[in-house]
């Protein structure tokens, strides 16, 4: 994997300037990583929007089914983070695509290169086998 997808620059503007982050995977499972990483960037005033097939409220915000299910009156997507395995992050990627996402975020252990080079070629900013948590602790 190369670094055009864990570029300091970029992981340091997705984390300060960002506002709305879809976390794709997100239910009401307090156990799983992906509602550790959604509460902390909550807490961290990041507006999260849960993005999982049961579409349950999650955190205090609703969630939605997938991400074309996210009504534009929830403001612009700034950050689609991809918590799937590895073989269905490039589905969702091309979701985020669709919807007009500023970027995406596969965390550790999700890699698809393929996919990141589409979302690249399409213009969005992609971070990738990168943990939030760890990156907000490093940043500068």
């Amino acid at each position: 994997m190369t670094d055009v997808f864990a570029d300091p620059d970029v992981i340091r503007r997705l984390l300060n300037e960002s506002k709305t982050w879809a976390f794709v995977g997100l239910g009401d499972n307090p156990a799983r990583e992906v509602f550790t990483q959604a509460r902390l960037l909550q807490e961290r005033g990041k507006r999260i929007i849960p993005v999982h097939p049961s579409a349950r409220p999650v955190l205090g915000e609703p969630g939605y089914a997938s991400l074309a299910d996210v009504p534009g009156g929830e403001g612009p997507v700034d950050v689609v983070g991809v918590y799937r395995r590895s073989e269905h992050a490039g589905a969702v990627v091309d979701e985020a695509i669709a919807a007009g996402a500023g970027a995406v975020w596969l965390p550790l252990d999700v890699i698809d290169e393929a996919a990141a080079r589409r979302a690249l070629d399409a213009g969005l900013d992609v971070v990738m086998n990168r943990c939030p948590a760890v990156e907000w602790a490093l940043r500068r």
